[in-house]
């Protein structure tokens, strides 16, 4: 072991203070330790220290650090000054390691701007300031040197602020604590073979070597920049491969510096990190303990205050941006500074010209391509630039390749193996559109990561001829297709822009723009390959990719023969208008869907301002509202539509207004119309009153929670003389008794409805007496009537029973819900004993019904009743109530098909009752048995009826312990037995949902 003169703190003081047990463990970690490979001073003393850490011994670690740092400073203090540099002129920048890396940084940042707008970024870095204050060394917590991820899309500004960081560390402007601060660029890495760390950090100035090490073997305070991690081009599996545990020892630079990130070398130094989001979760394996600080670019004072010293002019400043921000998407873009530069040169020459700037902002390929255009604008008189035909082709190629195989950076033996050759790029360099890195001179990069994504989308459409040393380099570059899969999209997020702005140049027009510009030649055959079905399948591509994605990629086409042949195989959609993009898009495609005939359609809430909003409000409405008139138009025009869902809608009072009037003048044949949780609450009064008249209406179901006043209107629906409604469904509104008295009337009118579902209302047993007097009227045609949780009591069972017997077209009646109890099941049972009576389906869902109440159904059932399916669920049956209704199902004149007995508190000891009563019951078809702990010894009972070819059962749903083997064997034999039988394991709540609801109403 290590002296304590040697370990540079005294060891001997500090063990005394250790149990004997402490001592002994103490020297198994040591031992431990001492067999990795030999270690320097520094490190022997570190080794020490965490050997404290592992016995939990913190107080004696703390005790070796403070000692360890101070004779640190004094030898560091004592080799500056042997080398002639004082321990102030150190601190004062003016070290030879410091000098140099100023020189290096000031040089990076004047040129890592394009021209003449470098203050414009370079005030932009002043905000990010205030991220930094964890550099300070006074105000850390905690002894861990902190791990600081900076992320952020591309173009944002970290690497900016990471030099800018440097620089101000080389100047002391920003007043931080660290002695040393290295710089790694990780585009600087891909070409380095296997060196030691020390010769990474300091190969720049590979003479101070020596300084460097001592730096790191004194363990000062240390900062170290490791920029771009996205950048590198081995996957986190090959860094993790091996380690290095010293600073040198010679490794593959991955290793050195995933053992940098992982705290293998340098421990004690604070790292920052800067990578794009697609490799985050890669990166957090190979930390501890990170902090994650996400960095958005410009925000909204930044682009207002960009845009006004572009423009020069306020009014002009206000009017581009404006502009830009109704188009989403592109307002997200211009976060990036390099973008909102495109942005703003773009604008501001349209401007200039005259054109009209809300339309061009709403396509972002326009802008995009308008940029690059007008970099090679030719003269006049002159013809288009043949000589730009193959540099754009080899630059489209290069970036299809990277966007592909995810690299930012590429060097000059990619440029090889593709069979570019660096003069064919000369054009681009030269306006800036692809640059040389100042950093690393052999290696390039595009200006930004979506003037990439705009070339990569030109290498699908241009004409492009066999070039000798490009065999295969297309290889790693997937189809049209793998551009829109998912899986593509899910490993390379990038790619979705991609699709985006290839739509935009199947617009003619831009297209020749293209060849106009770089005399190039361009090829639509890539519209049919979108168009058409896979080699093998007969659906159609596009109708594999997200409705969304498709509507959003048409409108950026602007061409309306596009959208037409695309929307063809369509025939029914859901639309979610989350934002004024999907509005927009959606109106350009719907009136393009001749053969659509189902549609559903959801408004997010702040797509149409709120009619008490300002003025701000206003004028978005009055943007909006010409594409949701467009929208709305196709109601009026296309008459394959029949069914129209209208669900998790937030309007505003113009947005109803023209949907009201596109649907009461249309010409379709709405046959189906679903209205649920619509705002604001008299939307559903209006829109309920444009669907009056309707011959071909048949279905109308209206839900939420906002429905007040809405019966008057409805009575006046249901009395137009033209009304055709067989279906009804009304859900939780508010109604007076007299209002439901006027509704109930104007039911007798109607000679069409046969179903009417009225769930979820307070209507009481007064207004259930008075929907029995409309029960009882000869001219009533209702054959199915639910009237689910209506706070109905024993009360209304009295009208009910007499109101079955008169009337004779009434087959299916759901009480669920209410509070009947046993004496409304027999007063209900008085009316069902009546031949007279023609109830087949009763749903007594949850009404409070024990034994007693299933005593009186067997009573009904075990005589010839017309009742054929029961739901009892939610009930507390029990043991007793099981018994009365095997006795029931015993007798030849029971006619139930159907029994539902979900959660009924059913055990194994009725299982026996039942097992009888299936054995000789020849007509019931379905039995629901779900969340009722019968347990093994209640199937194993069951399985005796159960295996014989005999028995009728077709449908048998169970709770069932999947993990008992015992019962996965039993049910595997019940199968191979009876194969006609199916047996359902309850994995449903049907607390929401109960299981007999799809064989009852609508």
């Amino acid at each position: 072991m290590a002296s304590s003169a040697r370990l540079n703190f005294n060891l001997l003081a500090l063990l005394e203070k250790l149990s004997q047990d402490e001592l002994s463990k103490f020297k198994s970690l040591m031992k431990a330790f001492s067999l990795q490979k030999e270690l320097e001073q520094i490190f022997q003393a570190e080794v020490t220290i965490q050997a404290f850490d592992k016995m939990n011994r913190h107080d004696l670690s703390k005790k070796a650090k403070d000692e360890l740092k101070g004779k640190q400073k004094l030898v560091h203090n004592m080799s500056l000054e042997k080398g002639g540099i004082s321990p102030e002129s150190f601190r004062n920048g003016i070290d030879p390691q410091r000098r140099y890396m100023k020189n290096k940084l000031q040089e990076m940042w004047i040129n890592n701007f394009w021209p003449g707008d470098s203050d414009k970024v370079h005030r932009a870095t002043k905000k990010y300031e205030a991220l930094v204050p964890f550099f300070d060394l006074n105000t850390r917590k905690g002894s861990l040197a902190p791990t600081v991820v900076l992320h952020g899309p591309a173009g944002v500004g970290k690497t900016t602020l990471m030099k800018k960081l440097m620089l101000d560390w080389t100047e002391g402007s920003l007043g931080l604590s660290f002695y040393h601060a290295f710089y790694i660029s990780c585009k600087e890495l891909t070409n380095m073979g296997p060196c030691k760390f020390l010769e990474l950090v300091s190969k720049d100035y590979p003479a101070l070597q020596g300084e460097v090490a001592l730096i790191f073997r004194e363990a000062l305070e240390i900062l170290i920049v490791v920029d771009g991690f996205d950048e590198m081009r081995v996957p986190v599996t090959t860094m993790i491969s091996d380690i290095c545990g010293h600073v040198c020892e010679e490794k593959p630079v991955p290793i050195l510096l995933s053992s940098l990130l992982k705290r293998k070398i340098v421990p004690h130094a604070t790292l920052v990190v800067t990578t794009r989001p697609r490799v985050l979760q890669e990166l957090t394996l190979l930390l501890e303990q990170p902090l994650f600080i996400n960095m958005e670019g410009f925000l909204e004072p930044d682009k207002q205050v960009f845009f006004q010293k572009h423009f020069g002019d306020e009014d002009q400043a206000l009017q581009a941006l404006e502009a830009v921000k109704r188009n989403e998407a592109l307002y997200s873009m211009i976060s990036a500074p390099v973008v909102c530069w495109v942005i703003c040169t773009c604008l501001k020459l349209q401007m200039e010209r005259g054109e009209d700037l809300t339309l061009t902002c709403q396509i972002t390929t326009s802008l995009f391509l308008q940029f690059l255009c007008d970099q090679f604008q030719p003269a006049p008189d002159d013809r288009p630039s043949s000589h730009l035909s193959a540099p754009l082709e080899a630059l489209c190629l290069l970036a299809a390749q990277c966007l592909w195989t995810q690299v930012s950076v590429f060097y000059e033996e990619d440029l090889k193996r593709l069979g570019v050759k660096e003069s064919d790029l000369h054009p681009f360099l030269d306006k800036g559109i692809l640059q040389n890195d100042s950093d690393c001179m052999d290696c390039y990069s595009f200006m930004h990561l979506s003037v990439q994504q705009l070339l990569a989308a030109m290498f699908y459409i241009l004409k492009r001829e066999k070039k000798e040393g490009r065999d295969g380099s297309e290889q790693d570059i997937g189809d049209v297709r793998k551009l829109f899969s998912r899986e593509a999209r899910r490993k390379n997020p990038d790619l979705a822009q991609v699709g985006l702005f290839l739509f935009g140049l199947l617009n003619r027009k831009r297209a020749q723009e293209v060849e106009t510009t770089f005399g190039c030649q361009t090829s639509m055959e890539v519209k049919q390959e979108l168009l058409q079905a896979k080699p093998g399948e007969n659906i159609p591509f596009l109708e594999l990719v997200e409705l969304r994605e498709v509507f959003s990629c048409l409108y950026e086409s602007q061409e309306e023969e596009l959208a037409e042949e695309a929307m063809v195989p369509f025939e029914e959609m859901s639309l979610q208008l989350r934002n004024n993009a999907d509005l927009m898009n959606s109106s350009f495609c719907l009136k393009h869907c001749h053969n659509l005939r189902r549609i559903s359609v959801q408004v997010a809430k702040g797509v149409f301002p709120e009619d008490d909003a300002e003025d701000k409000g206003s004028k978005k409405d009055h943007y909006l509202l010409p594409f949701w008139m467009e929208l709305c138009s196709t109601f009026d025009s296309n008459m394959s539509l029949c069914d129209l869902d209208i669900s998790q809608a937030f309007f505003n009072s113009s947005s109803v207004q023209i949907l009201c009037e596109k649907l009461a003048s249309a010409t379709c044949n709405f046959q189906k119309v679903v209205l649920k949780s619509i705002s604001p609450a008299d939307a559903y009064q209006n829109l309920c009153l444009a669907f009056s008249g309707y011959e071909t209406l048949k279905r109308l179901s209206l839900q939420g929670r906002d429905q007040d006043d809405i019966v008057p209107s409805l009575c006046e629906v249901l009395r137009h003389p033209k009304c055709n409604l067989q279906y009804f469904r009304l859900e939780s509104c508010s109604a007076t008794t007299q209002q439901w008295a006027d509704l109930f009337l104007a039911l007798q009118l109607s000679q069409s409805l046969i179903c009417l579902d009225l769930t979820d209302h307070e209507l009481l047993d007064e207004g259930a007496k008075l929907l029995c007097v409309t029960l009882k009227h000869p001219k009533c045609f209702l054959q199915r009537l639910s009237l689910e949780n209506c706070h109905l009591t024993e009360a209304s069972c009295k009208e009910f029973s007499s109101a079955l017997i008169i009337n004779q077209r009434l087959t299916h009646l759901s009480l669920a819900k209410n509070e009947l109890g046993d004496e409304g099941v027999k007063i209900l049972c008085e009316g069902l004993h009546y031949p007279e009576c023609k109830l087949q389906s009763l749903v007594l869902w949850h009404c409070n019904i024990t034994s007693d109440g299933c005593e009186h159904l067997s009573k009904l059932l075990r005589q010839e009743s017309n009742l054929t399916h029961l739901d009892l669920g939610l009930n507390h049956v029990g043991v007793t109530g099981m018994r009365f209704l095997c006795e029931a199902l015993k007798e030849r004149l029971c006619n139930l098909k159907c029994l539902w007995l979900w959660g009924c508190s059913i055990t194994s000891f009725s299982c026996r009752d039942l097992s009888e009563a299936l054995s000789k019951n020849k007509k019931l078809i379905t039995l629901d048995l779900g969340q009722n702990s019968v347990g093994f010894d209640g199937i194993k009972t069951l399985s005796e009826v159960l295996k014989l070819q005999t028995c009728h059962l077709q449908t048998l749903r169970l709770k069932i312990d999947e993990t008992d083997p015992h019962i996965k064997k039993l049910l595997k034999e019940i199968k191979e037995s009876n194969r006609q039988l199916t047996i359902e394991s309850d994995h449903c709540d049907s607390r929401r949902k109960r299981p007999s609801s799809q064989d009852f109403i609508f």
